[in-house]
């Protein structure tokens, strides 16, 4: 899906100065735009399931898209074997029966 913004980065089909837009004209793509990014943020993505070969735990993971990179962070999993990622927000458990060996 495309951002509403968008609509007002593409090629314009007259000269620019002859086209206006409304305040609330802008207000309504403003509002269209908030609610498809807010349907992408909503969407329940499942927490990355880690084995014993995948710590010490960190993100991003291999099997992310190089285009969603960021500096790869070390995560620290809590009582409950989960972590999440402080730049991307991505979830991480263990998986069930996962033996987390001390240092």
């Amino acid at each position: 899906m495309k951002p509403a913004l968008d609509i007002l980065h593409t090629k314009p089909l007259c000269r620019p100065e002859s086209v206006k837009i409304t305040a609330s004209a802008y207000r309504f793509i403003l509002q269209l735009d908030r609610e498809a990014i807010m349907s992408e943020v909503n969407t329940a993505t499942p927490a990355v399931e880690l084995g014993e070969k995948d710590l010490p735990a960190f993100c991003p993971n291999p099997a992310m898209p190089l285009w969603s990179s960021h500096p790869r962070v070390y995560l620290e999993l809590d009582h409950h074997g989960y972590a999440k990622c402080p730049y991307c927000g991505t979830e991480y458990k263990l998986k069930p029966g996962t033996v987390v060996k001390g240092h």
